[in-house]
């Protein structure tokens, strides 16, 4: 097994990613139709946002897959349309090429009943599969994985709480390698606040703007994916924009975004029983070291400082902890194409044996 093409199919862009046997990166199509021009790859990896409760790791695609798939519409309303249409895009392509869906929710699949229950009634968490799924676990895993190589140790061995900052943002709480807690929930908008989502909030509240602000399911929808985060209490979704302003709502969004990050961060260490590794990822996480260093500061009480200078410096794949400091702190290029990749690889060989 050599070649992969990864297919990255979000709300609204498709990424596509040719990654030789060694992982270098041999090209990044703009379309389908500038793959025509390319060799054609021995395997596809395609990132599927949700994979319910049936899907707890990758697997090869085929007809009954792909059904499967069309049935978990509802959970991922905004993704997995895109991802269906994406896998059928890319075998009228390239027909014949075996195709793997790689799931975002798989690498959380393993959550304790503790961290994975919603305290609700028996009968809805039963029949509609109610429960925390997490979201983010392909960038979460490749992210824990790529600890172990900057720090020369196991992963598994080590206490790691991963912050995937970008548009979208969650942390995962790693022990033993594996995700032991996350932030999101049975969709993306539990937890911190987001580009255009709100994050957790109070859902007696949306129950008060249904009953008393005449709002419908589908308003509420569209306000809490959309309307939201730092978009609603800055008016852009670019945190580059609003760190650069200094007027009071930039300022608000700022304290409101790191007063969550923190606080969640706390609890992720939480159910860890301590921190080893505190790792920064994603668009936000790789490239604003004012979040980076204004969440560290709140943090000291767990062991994390921050190197003025090296987290200024920080581009990719960075050690920017104090020395002194008894956590590590790492800044980490998002790179979910490698670990798309890798799932492929793996899938393909147990299909062969």
């Amino acid at each position: 097994m050599t070649t992969v093409l990864v297919v990255n199919a979000g709300s609204s862009s498709l990424k596509l990613t040719l990654l030789g046997a060694d992982d270098t990166v041999l090209a990044e199509p703009e379309s389908l139709e500038d793959v025509r021009g390319l060799p054609a790859p021995d395997a596809i990896g395609h990132r599927i946002v949700h994979g319910g409760r049936d899907f707890t790791g990758p697997v090869l695609i085929d007809d009954d897959v792909e059904r499967r798939l069309r049935d978990l519409v509802d959970l991922a309303p905004l993704h997995q349309p895109k991802s269906i249409d994406g896998i059928d895009a890319v075998r009228s392509v390239l027909p014949g090429v075996p195709e793997v869906a790689c799931f975002d929710t798989a690498f959380h699949a393993g959550l304790s009943p503790a961290a994975a229950t919603y305290a609700l009634p028996a009968e809805w968490r039963e029949k509609y599969g109610l429960r925390r799924y997490g979201f983010h676990g392909l960038s979460h895993a490749y992210a824990t994985r790529r600890v172990g190589e900057l720090v020369g140790a196991d992963p598994a061995a080590l206490r790691i709480v991963v912050c995937h900052l970008g548009a979208g943002a969650s942390l995962c709480a790693v022990a033993q390698g594996r995700s032991v807690d996350t932030t999101m929930g049975f969709t993306p908008l539990e937890g911190l606040v987001m580009a255009t989502r709100s994050g957790s909030v109070d859902p007696g509240m949306l129950l008060w703007l249904q009953q008393h602000a005449d709002l419908s399911a589908d308003d509420l929808a569209q306000a809490l994916e959309h309307e939201s985060g730092l978009l609603a209490l800055a008016g852009t979704a670019d945190m580059r924009r609003i760190l650069a302003r200094g007027d009071a709502d930039a300022v608000l969004a700022v304290e409101v975004y790191l007063h969550r990050l923190r606080a969640q961060i706390a609890a992720m260490a939480s159910a860890l029983n301590g921190l080893d590794v505190l790792v920064f990822t994603g668009g936000v996480g790789e490239h604003a070291p004012r979040i980076r260093q204004g969440c560290a500061d709140g943090l000291g009480f767990l062991g994390v400082a921050l190197d003025e200078a090296r987290n200024e410096a920080a581009r990719s794949d960075a050690d920017i902890g104090a020395a002194d400091a008894p956590v590590r702190v790492l800044v980490v290029t998002a790179r979910e194409d490698l670990e798309i990749a890798a799932a492929t690889r793996r899938v393909l060989r147990a299909a062969a044996r």
